[in-house]
């Protein structure tokens, strides 16, 4: 059940314009955007609530008690952000990140940014994700900083400094997402043409991506943030109701794992052996 806070008489003025019936949900009034987000982390931490989701307030505002070190939801790890996305012309799901979060991240904080996404995609029923570190080419080339990143945590992976999934760069990303570019090329790995998780170089082109698939590509998003005690739902004034929906469901997904370790598929096996 939901628990909304903020200004209970907007809040009730606008579920009345749109017909919503607020019936049996908790509203906790909140005079400010500052004071909603500060009482949201302090739900999470009474246990009242598993996930945070951003209303209409900057997300700023918001992070800015997500962060904080005394009170707020950091767990030792680089918060990022991940899209999820659901696009007709691919026969999977695509996590890209980060595309909302880390402007211009480091080679350590690529390693977060990467096992944040690989815990999500795991969360989601994805057994073992397949990462592919983009750059503008599949060669490691001095010149362009990201190709020796991509090379570094995919060493790093196989080091196990990165777990839970298969990381390969750089790779551009024709050879990420197609087996036949990728043979063109004569790349084999296990990532190349399969890749489940796109990470891209810095926040623009992340940005650029993302919003390439939903507008050009007609796919289905999703976003969270990672890497904090629960998940933050970080929605766009630009998402539609479709979008705030799936990112509920992924987060509602994700914080189940959270709590028990079981993933989408491993829940879903679960309740057919409960049921029978």
């Amino acid at each position: 059940m939901p628990i909304l806070i903020g200004d209970e008489r907007k809040i009730r003025s606008v579920a009345a314009s749109c017909g919503a019936d607020l019936a049996g949900i908790a509203i906790e009034n909140a005079c400010s955007h500052d004071a909603a987000a500060a009482r949201a982390v302090e739900l999470v931490h009474q246990g009242a609530a598993a996930a945070v989701m951003k209303g209409h307030l900057h997300t700023d505002e918001l992070l800015k008690h997500v962060v904080k070190s005394q009170g707020g939801l950091r767990i030792g790890r680089r918060i990022s952000h991940v899209f999820i996305m659901d696009a007709p012309t691919l026969k999977q799901l695509v996590l890209v990140t980060d595309a909302a979060v880390n402007i211009a991240p480091t080679l350590e904080e690529k390693v977060d940014i990467i096992q944040n996404a690989i815990d999500l995609g795991i969360a989601l029923g994805i057994d073992r994700p397949k990462v592919g570190v983009l750059s503008a080419v599949e060669t490691v080339n001095p010149k362009i900083q990201s190709t020796l990143d991509a090379a570094a945590l995919s060493k790093m992976a196989e080091r196990n400094q990165i777990q839970g999934g298969d990381v390969d760069g750089p790779l551009a990303m024709d050879n990420a997402l197609s087996l036949t570019a990728a043979r063109n090329k004569g790349i084999h790995s296990l990532v190349a043409g399969r890749a489940d998780i796109l990470v891209v170089p810095n926040l623009e082109s992340g940005n650029i991506l993302a919003k390439e698939l939903t507008y050009a590509a007609q796919a289905e998003g999703a976003g969270l943030i990672i890497g904090a005690k629960v998940p933050i739902l970080l929605t766009s004034r630009a998402d539609d109701e479709q979008s705030r929906l799936f990112s509920c469901a992924v987060a509602a997904l994700y914080a189940h794992w959270l709590s028990t370790g079981q993933s989408a598929v491993e829940s879903q096996e679960a309740l057919k052996e409960a049921a029978q």
